[in-house]
């Protein structure tokens, strides 16, 4: 710093911000390479996909089919003899020997969120506070982020944005993955709240002191006395007359009383899910999902018998105990199926959100652990459509849904034969590069890789 020692007090920062600037601008050129696709158009002319084995997403599968959409919307999806349209009006894809899916579905996650969980600007997935219902996650989503492309690359083309952190993190929100802007990628605003359950208390270390223990069961009393009586308050408020003064954190939970959203709780243990689910049945919750639920399969007759939904988490972890089977996590799927529970697969665990790309493959693990191949392809498309609000437009290829859909030259679960060759979005056709591609392509050309 010596060069600097008879120059202005602030002109080491002013010199600091300038040669930074300089970096910035000299490395642009070089981030163009790599940059987000830009969302596509909207669809121009019918398509029609030719010859592909058709995987409606709702357990029925269909060699040799056809599926035709227009303006967004299938117009056919059935046997390709079927099909009776004048195939000249259409922009036709020969798909011998392919798969057609529905578009997957990614629920409970921060994608759009985070970007680089290290970088704490890139991070928006948490408001500051315990209790944070009117918090919306939609209006922080980031359709610009470099992650969204390298997900929908492998067939992710939906997720349900999530906000972390507190007790009542707040709102999620639905989007579809190749949007200008939150306003464009929204497909249901607001679908639920999300409420992390404090943990049971237990004396899990021999030297634990009572006085101590007695503290941190207070403090879980606290929380549970101050979130229900903010939803009494709730419920009470949605009572009051037209022109109510208003009260955005109130008005933000009024939905969980009349069945519009959905009270997402976040928990694993099975006295957890129980008590968790009687307290907020008890306050007048019309509908309730369980996310993580990793012991579901001990209250499955519970979970059955109130009519509650589950997002299984972790699928690829350890036993929680060391009495479980090996195998506990990985045929959870394949129990909540026998026992006629709905669920839905999402993805959580290291490097959570770009891993979401990964969930096909955590659906083909279920599938090796009881499930059938298609009830497994059902747990991330049909049934979290389902869960999330959305079947009636998305989940399954049927005939006037959405054309969000996804063409493999293999079977989209198995990692061995995965390879997404197109994507469509409420009929556009998705830009599938991303920088992962782009720097596959670049190293192949260096090494001579075909």
């Amino acid at each position: 710093m010596k060069k600097f020692k008879n120059r202005p007090a602030d002109a080491v920062p002013r010199l600091m911000d300038i040669k930074l600037r300089i970096a910035l601008l000299l490395a642009l050129p070089l981030a163009t390479h790599a940059q987000v696709p830009t969302p596509a158009p909207a669809q121009a002319k019918p398509i029609l996909i030719t010859g592909a084995t058709l995987h409606v997403g709702n357990g029925t599968v269909v060699p040799n089919a056809a599926v035709a959409f227009d303006k967004g919307r299938l117009t056919y999806a059935g046997p390709a003899a079927g099909f009776s349209g004048d195939r000249s009006g259409y922009e036709t894809i020969a798909a011998d020997g392919q798969h057609l899916y529905p578009g997957l579905i990614v629920p409970s996650t921060p994608m759009g969120l985070t970007e680089i969980e290290a970088v704490r600007a890139t991070v928006d997935e948490a408001e500051v506070g315990s209790l944070n219902p009117n918090v919306r996650s939609l209006i922080a989503y980031n359709t610009d982020s470099d992650i969204l492309p390298t997900v929908r690359t492998n067939g992710v083309l939906l997720a349900q944005t999530t906000p972390q952190g507190g007790l009542l993190s707040g709102q999620s929100s639905v989007v579809q993955l190749d949007a200008w802007n939150w306003q464009d990628a929204v497909v249901r605003a607001d679908d639920g709240q999300h409420l992390r359950w404090p943990a049971m208390i237990f004396r899990l270390n021999p030297n634990e002191e009572t006085a101590q223990l007695d503290r941190r069961q207070k403090a879980r009393e606290t929380q549970l006395r101050d979130l229900e009586q903010l939803l009494a308050e709730a419920s009470a408020y949605r009572q009051l007359p037209a022109g109510r003064k208003e009260n955005l954190r109130l008005a933000a939970l009024s939905g969980l009383f009349d069945g519009s959203k959905t009270l997402y709780i976040h928990t694993d243990y099975g006295k957890e899910i129980i008590e968790s689910v009687r307290f907020a049945k008890r306050l007048g919750v019309q509908q309730v999902a369980v996310v993580g639920a990793r012991d579901a399969w001990m209250v499955l007759d519970f979970l059955k018998q109130n009519d509650i939904s589950v997002v299984v988490s972790r699928l690829h972890a350890l036993p929680r105990r060391d009495a479980d089977d090996y195998d506990q996590p990985y045929k959870l799927p394949a129990q909540l199926q026998a026992a006629g529970v709905r669920f839905c697969l999402d993805y959580q665990g290291d490097q959570e959100v770009p891993g979401s790309r990964n969930l096909a493959f955590i659906a083909g693990t279920a599938a090796a652990f009881g499930l059938t191949k298609e009830q497994a392809l059902t747990a991330v498309t049909y049934t979290t459509a389902q869960i999330l609000g959305i079947a009636k437009d998305y989940g399954s290829l049927e005939t006037g849904k959405s054309a969000t859909l996804v063409l493999s030259r293999g079977d989209l679960l198995d990692m061995r034969s995965n390879a997404v060759t197109r994507a469509f979005i409420d009929g556009r056709d998705v830009n599938l590069n991303s920088k992962q591609t782009y720097l596959e392509q670049k190293f192949r050309g260096k090494y001579g890789v075909k």
